[in-house]
């Protein structure tokens, strides 16, 4: 039995992204990325609900987590770039700490959102 290779997407069928830089603001520097993601998502699914958190393609992205700014990317679906700032809008606490989401930026390319938003101005 002979095994074929499924073909590549091309390009212009590919679901579009966006990198959408964000800040907390809150008493305590938050240090575990998986706490900022366990947040997102919660307040993204609370939002958006299951369809829409799916249909959004959130991923946040652990290893670009800045713990001495509190700041970190969300990868997204380029339609729900407003509706995932709107689900972050209502964060309010993680693990009993009242925290801010700030979006500080969307860019089309990683290393663009790194260098204008990560970066201290």
């Amino acid at each position: 039995m002979v095994k074929t290779k499924l073909k590549p997407v091309l390009p212009s069928l590919r679901e579009k992204k966006r990198y959408l830089v964000f800040e907390v603001i809150s008493k305590e520097k938050i240090n575990d990325a998986n706490k900022i993601s366990n947040a997102v998502w919660h307040y993204s699914l609370q939002f958006l609900g299951q369809l829409g958190a799916a249909k959004a393609g959130i991923i946040v992205l652990n290893n670009k987590w800045d713990s001495k700014l509190q700041r970190g990317i969300i990868k997204v679906s380029h339609k729900h770039v407003d509706a995932v700032k709107a689900a972050l809008a209502f964060a309010d606490k993680i693990d009993n700490n009242d925290v801010i989401f700030r979006s500080l930026g969307v860019s089309g390319i990683l290393r663009k959102a790194e260098n204008k938003y990560l970066k201290i101005a």
